[in-house]
């Protein structure tokens, strides 16, 4: 049998876990390539029963899963994967399967833009290697307002991070309630609320075709000059032509940015550029401990179904 791990942009797929307990089921393949267009995938991809991906890097939409007739088992990181087009592999027999996620890693990371981004760190550090000594005024956490977009299970982590801190929480999303968020000591308020008060406003919400595009000019506008946007979640909540037009204006004070409408990065995007823009490449999940709860469960997975034993099935 034939097993590919693609999505694999760092080279370390066949390091973080031993993947030789495939050995008596198939051979084992590491792809390293960025996505392309679906006759490329097609070619590169054709020979493989079972396909190992992360979330939301290659597309297998219906078009290329009909490209792949070999194709039997779709396995992703997560039990959550908008990429799979889970429909389309229903209808051609292939089954998709997921895996835990270690929790830790995407709230950290936001923790660590935050803190890079309002003490200007980034500058400072790369001011020093230059020779250069003390070049800015950092800002500060305690007594700020962070607004949480999204106050799910990543959400609410980093709303405690900023009590420690102590700032001031407030949250909305559209099933919100004043009674859920006082459960985690976080103030409701309305939409427009959120954004006029925030010093330091996160997203954390789940990429849908109600949230896409929801943080818009609007919303935008609605902010504070010195405040910063933090979006860890997906990069089409935020309109991107909105938050450049903002962040060229200095309608903001900046914003530190893990994920994009288009990954990886084009080359020439303004986000690479701009002086306030703090922009990390999809790192949010990138962990020494995500990436082996990912992959040990997708060697499970992969046994279980060799076996002919229930997996985790996506939904």
């Amino acid at each position: 049998m034939q097993i590919a791990v693609i999505d694999d942009w760092q080279d370390v797929a066949r390091d973080v876990v031993d993947w030789s307990v495939l050995d008596s089921i198939g051979q084992v393949s590491f792809i390293h390539d960025y996505p392309a267009d679906n006759e490329t995938l097609a070619e590169r991809l054709g020979a493989f029963e079972v396909i190992c991906v992360m979330r939301e890097r290659t597309r297998f939409d219906e078009d290329l899963l009909r490209r792949l007739p070999a194709l039997k088992l779709l396995v992703t990181g997560g039990m959550r994967n908008a990429a799979l087009d889970l429909k389309a592999a229903a209808a051609r027999g292939i089954q998709v399967c997921g895996t835990d996620s270690y929790k830790h890693a995407a709230p950290e990371l936001t923790w660590a833009l935050i803190m890079a981004a309002t003490r200007n760190l980034v500058a400072e550090a790369n001011a020093l290697r230059a020779g250069f000594w003390q070049q800015g005024l950092g800002g500060d956490l305690q007594g700020k307002t962070l607004a949480i977009l999204g106050l799910g299970s990543i959400g609410q982590r980093v709303a405690r991070f900023g009590q420690v801190f102590g700032m001031r929480v407030i949250a909305w999303s559209e099933n919100l309630t004043t009674e859920r968020a006082a459960e985690v000591d976080v103030t409701y308020v309305s939409k427009q609320e959120l954004f006029e008060q925030a010093d330091v406003l996160s997203v954390h919400l789940v990429l849908s075709e109600r949230s896409r595009g929801l943080v818009d000019a609007q919303a935008l506008d609605w902010m504070k000059p010195t405040a910063w946007l933090i979006n860890t979640a997906r990069g089409p909540i935020v309109d991107e032509s909105a938050l450049i037009k903002a962040l060229q204006k200095q309608r903001l004070a900046g914003a530190a940015l893990d994920v994009f409408e288009h990954e990886p990065l084009p080359r020439h995007h303004p986000f690479r550029t701009l002086d306030n823009v703090l922009a990390t490449p999809h790192v949010g999940y990138v962990s020494r401990q995500n990436y082996q709860l990912f992959f040990s469960q997708m060697i499970e997975d992969i046994q279980a179904w060799a076996a002919g034993q229930p997996i985790r099935i996506l939904n």
